[in-house]
């Protein structure tokens, strides 16, 4: 089988998209001399090059158009009308703007995704494109920590970053915008964003509110995912504090939707990826929810509608993630990491991402 995929690979000049035998890429690197052939292609030097509708090439619809505009296409245009496509008024000619959300409801983190994907389809419909929502699997570090399944947390970066290839490649979306929450989601989707190489950039999901305790000597005190950390030792190893002050931290200490409070990995790698310019300005410090009138915070409504039309922008100007991911960025992005002292999991990510973009 592999052989056969080599094989086709080689005939078309192009090579097999990473989400297909992603364990095996370096099997493929032959084939990256015939890549510079077609350099007018978006997306070579990726694991994919998908090239547009030839005579849409200068329209904003110009991948989409592969599948509305073709007449070989009746069956997949059928389909199309079943959805938003077919319910707004001449939807078949419009863009597709894909919004990904690494949505699940396990944690914090990513429980309030799904939302922010809507109000980001809703304003990229009133700028007379058409959003296309799709999610992918995550994992919760802070949840499988300390557990086996701390074993997934790694590996979910590439599994999410081929979910978004894929589903990104074989819709043919025309734009894209990611919203990760958690950790291992942010280089992800950037990864993904980098294969592709269509216009497309990043909308945090937003950091977490402060807890509050209620009890005892934690009474008003701020409290985030470390204090759970903290009261496990003062309660059971030194006694510090009663099982009751314990129990009361590890139920406030998270109040709502939001990753981690703090800056560990997630507010981290929102900020670098601020500095590489894959997100708007201020994307890392708005807050994901409002608790007062238990919404997703307006503030991040707000970037929403920034991002649906700097995407349009950029389809319409030609910017590509590979045009903002060079060299300089990645080093602006990594003096982020290093002034705030987070971790090595960050910088290895992002030599990974380097990877895809150093052409």
């Amino acid at each position: 089988m592999l052989q056969l995929i080599r094989t086709t690979a080689h005939r078309h000049h192009r090579r097999v998209p990473q989400a297909l035998v992603s364990s095996t890429s370096q099997s493929f690197s032959s084939t990256s001399s015939n890549n510079k052939k077609n350099n007018d292609i978006q997306g070579v030097g990726t694991y994919e090059a998908v090239p547009p509708e030839p005579s849409f090439v200068n329209k904003l619809n110009k991948y989409s158009a592969v599948i509305t505009q073709r007449p070989t296409g009746g069956a997949g245009q059928a389909q199309l009308y079943a959805t938003d496509v077919g319910k707004i008024n001449d939807g078949m000619n419009k863009p597709q703007i894909g919004i990904g959300s690494v949505w699940f409801e396990s944690n914090p983190c990513n429980m309030h995704l799904l939302e922010v994907g809507l109000h980001t389809k809703r304003h990229v419909e009133k700028l007379d494109a058409i959003g296309m929502r799709f999610n992918s699997i995550g994992v919760s570090d802070g949840i499988s920590n300390g557990t086996d399944g701390m074993a997934y947390s790694l590996q979910s970066r590439d599994l999410i970053a081929d979910s978004f290839e894929t589903a990104i490649g074989a819709h043919f979306y025309d734009g894209v915008v990611v919203i990760p929450g958690c950790d291992k989601n942010m280089p992800g989707v950037l990864m993904a964003l980098a294969r592709v190489n269509r216009p497309g950039l990043m909308v945090y999901g937003g950091t977490i509110r402060a807890g509050v305790g209620t009890v005892g000597s934690k009474l008003g005190q701020k409290l985030d995912i470390i204090s759970a950390f903290e009261a496990y030792g003062e309660h059971f190893v030194t006694g510090k504090i009663p099982r009751e002050e314990r129990d009361d931290v590890v139920c406030h200490a998270c109040p709502g939707p939001g990753a981690c409070g703090g800056m560990y990995t997630a507010n981290t790698m929102a900020s670098a990826i601020e500095a590489l310019g894959m997100s708007l300005p201020y994307s890392s410090s708005v807050p994901a929810w409002d608790p007062i009138n238990n919404v997703v915070h307006p503030d991040k409504i707000a970037e929403t509608k920034t991002a649906a039309d700097a995407v349009l922008h950029m389809m319409r100007a030609n910017i590509l993630p590979r045009d903002i991911m060079t060299k300089d960025a990645f080093v602006n992005a990594v003096r982020i990491v290093m002034v705030t002292g987070e971790n090595f999991i960050l910088i290895s990510s992002f030599f990974f991402l380097f990877s895809l973009n150093d052409s």
